[in-house]
């Protein structure tokens, strides 16, 4: 039975990827080469993010102004919604930044906990990159480790796109999937429901789900457990 839902955050609940977005208005162009170094599995999620984050120059306004322009699946809000009724704890796990997420967040009215990578302001218009949930052992080198959110919570729903689900894909309950992240299921032999968004996930979830509690509230230690 679910009980608990992790929802990927970039390319999922953002249709675009955050991090990306950055790099591509406010980072110097060698950004593109860290990229290729990952896509072609010679640096990890951790290395890659760092180096880029680094070549970003960009005032907090700036920033800030750019969240304002993502765009959101527009059934997130009411996936949400259903989801307390339904009395399932949710979390945002994201190895993209927490300076975005929270600004998109707060502009669509969604509070939920977000366990993801920091992004902290250096020297200037200069950034750095935090990775408070790295886990050295962490399988998919990412710099926020979801296997680590899941800890030993059972029934758990995996809501994700992308290389960073790929791992706890292989320890959830039931997963809903889009992009990279159905194709990794179909060719690793996951269990997983391909859906285009949460109006599909909704469905999913109506469908499969049995209701709980109606507590509609979840927060995450700093190990990324889930606690009720």
């Amino acid at each position: 039975m679910v009980s608990s839902v992790l929802i990927d955050f970039d390319g999922t609940i953002a249709l675009e990827d955050t991090t990306d977005l950055v790099l591509e208005r406010f980072a110097d162009p060698e950004w593109r080469q860290v990229e290729a170094d990952w896509v072609a599995g010679r640096i990890g999620s951790r290395e890659c993010l760092s180096r880029q984050i680094a070549l970003v120059k960009a005032s907090p306004a700036e920033l800030d102004a750019l969240a304002d322009q993502v765009q959101v699946d527009p059934a997130f809000a009411d996936f949400v919604a259903t989801g307390r009724e339904m009395g399932m704890r949710m979390v945002i796990a994201s190895d993209g930044f927490d300076r975005i997420i929270a600004r998109v967040l707060s502009r669509i009215d969604v509070l939920l906990p977000v366990v993801s990578n920091k992004l902290m302001p250096a020297e200037g218009k200069s950034w750095r990159a935090d990775f408070p949930y790295f886990r050295d052992q962490c399988r998919s080198q990412s710099g926020n480790c979801k296997c680590v959110v899941f800890g030993t919570t059972p029934g758990i729903l995996l809501i994700g796109d992308g290389r960073s689900d790929f791992c706890p894909a292989e320890q959830a309950s039931l997963v809903l999937a889009k992009k990279s992240l159905a194709i990794y299921c179909r060719k690793n032999a996951i269990d997983h429901i391909e859906i285009g968004g949460f109006a599909d996930a909704k469905r999913a979830i109506l469908a499969f789900c049995k209701p709980k509690d109606k507590t509609g509230s979840a927060k995450a230690d700093t190990t990324g457990a889930f606690h009720a």
